[in-house]
């Protein structure tokens, strides 16, 4: 249709890492920049001691269910694996 416009919304599957001891956040979200800022105010129960929060990885996905199935798969042991394949570059430049 000429000058419609859609919207997408997008579902963000983040990865965070805790500057403070090192360990991964999974999770995901529909506003990725509010819920970064929402884990660094400590306004998240399960990142809240390990402060500040640094994303580190993120997919987006076009509706939430999706995002929510890889959300799960990315904490599974096969997730893990597949994360440290996928930011080898990361973590070697860490070192």
């Amino acid at each position: 249709m000429p000058g419609a416009t859609t919207s997408i919304m997008f579902f963000y599957v983040c990865v965070l890492e805790s500057l403070y001891d090192k360990q991964r956040y999974v999770g995901y979200t529909n506003n990725l920049k509010r819920r970064i800022e929402e884990h660094n105010q400590g306004k998240s129960f399960s990142t809240k001691p390990r402060l500040p929060m640094k994303l580190i990885y993120f997919e987006a996905c076009v509706n939430q269910q999706d995002a929510e199935r890889r959300e799960e798969y990315l904490k599974t042991t096969r997730g893990r694996r597949f994360l440290a394949k996928r930011l080898k570059i990361y973590y070697q430049s860490k070192l």
